[in-house]
């Protein structure tokens, strides 16, 4: 993604589990915010690591000083498994977690079905560690039993959704997210994949994760 993209190899249940991590923008002597951990669309649909909204989330969170670590899921690229509906993958996420972030402030964030896996570690790590954000894009509420954001994470967490999505219905995610009380910022004219408002989206991460939530 840039200069300072660095790959990684990390140790998952299923055996090795290829990673990027970027390098926070931060001035010269200062330190990162934390560390933000980034999941993928769907494995069996080509979601990948490099996927467009995956990269746009983690150029956001690395402009706003945080470093960002993306992942490949079991059975993705060189990552070594097979997919595992969900399961495995969440194991995954926190195994990516332990290595890259054992310590300090972390953020969780997902796209799709990447979004459903990073909910669950929200409700697991939300009483062990110090969550400063999370962001769910495209959350696939119509497809996988999206976890709940605990109460007091509501004001650190952004939801964000294309109003013309046809792989995840608004509605799905609307009916989700109701219950909770929980806000859900939609894009006008947005589809799953945000073609031609990629910059939209990004900003709208930056302004979240510079609201001081």
């Amino acid at each position: 993604m840039n200069a300072q993209t660095e790959r990684l190899s990390l140790f998952g249940a299923a055996g090795t589990i290829e990673a990027v991590r970027d390098a926070a923008h931060v001035p010269e002597g200062a330190v990162p915010r934390g560390v933000a951990v980034i999941a993928h669309p769907h494995p069996l649909f080509g979601g990948t690591m490099d996927n467009k909204v995956v990269q746009t989330l983690a150029r956001a969170f690395v402009q706003c000083g945080w470093t960002a670590v993306r992942f490949n899921f079991r059975g993705v690229g060189a990552s070594v498994g097979a997919h595992d509906e969900g399961r495995g993958e969440a194991q995954d996420f926190l195994r990516v977690v332990e290595q890259v972030a054992p310590q300090g402030p972390i953020a969780l964030a997902g796209f799709s079905f990447g979004s459903f896996v990073a909910s669950h570690a929200l409700a697991d790590l939300w009483n062990a560690r110090t969550i400063e954000h999370a962001v769910l894009v495209g959350t696939a509420t119509s497809r996988f039993n999206v976890a709940p954001v605990p109460p007091q994470a509501h004001l650190r967490t952004l939801v964000i959704h294309g109003e013309h999505d046809d792989t995840v219905p608004l509605s799905t995610v609307l009916d989700w997210a109701r219950p909770q009380v929980l806000p859900v910022t939609v894009v006008p004219g947005g589809g799953h994949f945000f073609h031609g408002q990629l910059t939209l989206l990004k900003n709208l991460v930056v302004r979240h994760l510079q609201s001081g939530a």
